[in-house]
């Protein structure tokens, strides 16, 4: 029995998703163009726009569709540094961001000379808002995760846009990994904000809750300055111009309606089946150890620490016992990198390549999970041997 537990890697594509994306793909015409069929384009891609704005809370003007979370959140912050005030050369960056931006954070201090300000995780990964907030004055812009997508820790969205609001710093939050997990609100974390400044833009990604993968947006804010990374067309306010994706778009709207409409539900099943899943891992492997906020976490998010074990001789095994799993960690050029996030939160870098991600989602089943935890002793125990690591826990 195969079991997939890296749902926060991709959701697999939802029915509903999947016959919506095959009905607007017959449908002929350009979006942009004037004629009937144009117009019949534009409306299946306003209503999409308008089903989408509805469950993020915004104006249907704000949604942006794009390719995905990394094409958002790039969007996102080159388009804020550019439109940026000319004596505003820092960034506020939170040590634990996903790698779409830190990537672009690097390249705008190596390109563009940007001044970056990091912001410290505390130990079970949350952002905290005082310490966001002492970084703030005079700074270009800010970005932060709503939700860790390793440790699926949860900060406090409102307070950090709030804080922005106040310095007059204009924000993007990151809510790929939380959107359809949580309540994703924009609207009530901007908060009173107007202007160029305080919450201006949003990414999320359709592939994380069950939509294609290639499709996501940006919420902008109608009065946020955000320049575009291309041009030509002059579609979506200018921000992100081109013929848009009308399939795409239509079932990412679908997919968002899915998950929001049984998200309560699915939060609660899910924390009940992380639970057991981590109780009984720790049960059975008692120096493991569960990473990140023990209450204000992702609902099917399980981040653990095996002291002794190599988290990708962790992975191979458990995936050669048909159990799919992540560590969480980068992998370039195939030589494995400690998880930036773990060390954010004060491990050392030996412990951060000794942790795995396991994350469910609604196809996961209570037959996953036992299948699951019946794999993890013989692979732990293989993985310390193989690995030659120290197996003491840190204090």
């Amino acid at each position: 029995m195969a079991v997939y537990l890296d749902h926060a890697a991709t959701e697999p594509l939802r029915s509903q998703a999947r016959d919506a994306w095959l009905e607007a793909s017959v449908a002929v015409g350009n979006a942009s163009s004037i004629h009937g069929f144009g117009q019949a384009a534009r409306r299946l891609l306003e209503e999409a726009r308008e089903r989408v704005a509805a469950v993020l809370s915004c104006d249907p003007i704000e949604v942006v569709f794009t390719s995905g979370g990394t094409e958002s959140v790039n969007l996102a912050l080159r388009g804020l540094w550019t439109s940026r005030a000319a004596d505003a050369t820092a960034i506020v960056l939170p040590d634990g961001e996903h790698h779409a931006t830190l990537d672009t954070v690097e390249a705008l201090r190596t390109q563009d000379a940007a001044q970056v300000r990091p912001v410290a995780l505390d130990s079970l990964g949350r952002i905290r808002p005082d310490a966001f907030a002492r970084e703030l004055p005079g700074a270009a812009l800010a970005t932060a995760l709503v939700a860790s997508n390793e440790v699926g820790t949860i900060s406090d969205a409102a307070a950090l846009a709030r804080t922005a609001a106040e310095a007059d710093v204009p924000l993007h939050l990151d809510a790929v990994a939380a959107f359809g997990h949580i309540d994703v609100d924009f609207r009530s974390w901007r908060g009173a904000a107007s202007g160029t400044t305080g919450l201006v833009a949003l990414s999320v990604s359709a592939h994380k809750v069950g939509g294609p993968v290639g499709v996501g947006a940006l919420v902008a804010a109608r009065t946020a300055a955000i320049a575009p990374l291309f041009h030509g067309g002059g579609q979506q306010r200018g921000i992100r111009p081109g013929t848009q994706d009308i399939p795409g778009a239509v079932a990412f709207a679908a997919a968002a309606e899915a998950a929001v409409s049984e998200r309560a539900e699915e939060a609660a099943r899910l924390s009940a089946l992380r639970d057991r899943l981590v109780g009984t891992i720790l049960a059975t492997v008692p120096e493991a150890r569960l990473l990140g906020d023990p209450v204000d976490r992702l609902p099917g998010n399980s981040h653990l620490l095996f002291p002794g074990a190599s988290g990708e001789t962790l992975l191979f095994l458990l995936d050669q016992a048909g159990v799919a799993v992540s560590t969480g960690s980068a992998c370039q050029a195939g030589i494995p990198e400690p998880s930036h996030v773990v060390t954010a939160m004060g491990f050392s870098p030996d412990e951060a390549r000794q942790v795995l991600r396991l994350t469910l989602g609604r196809t996961t089943t209570d037959a996953d999970v036992d299948v699951a935890v019946a794999a993890f002793p013989a692979a732990v125990e293989r993985a310390r041997a193989a690995s030659g690591l120290s197996s003491g826990a840190r204090s």
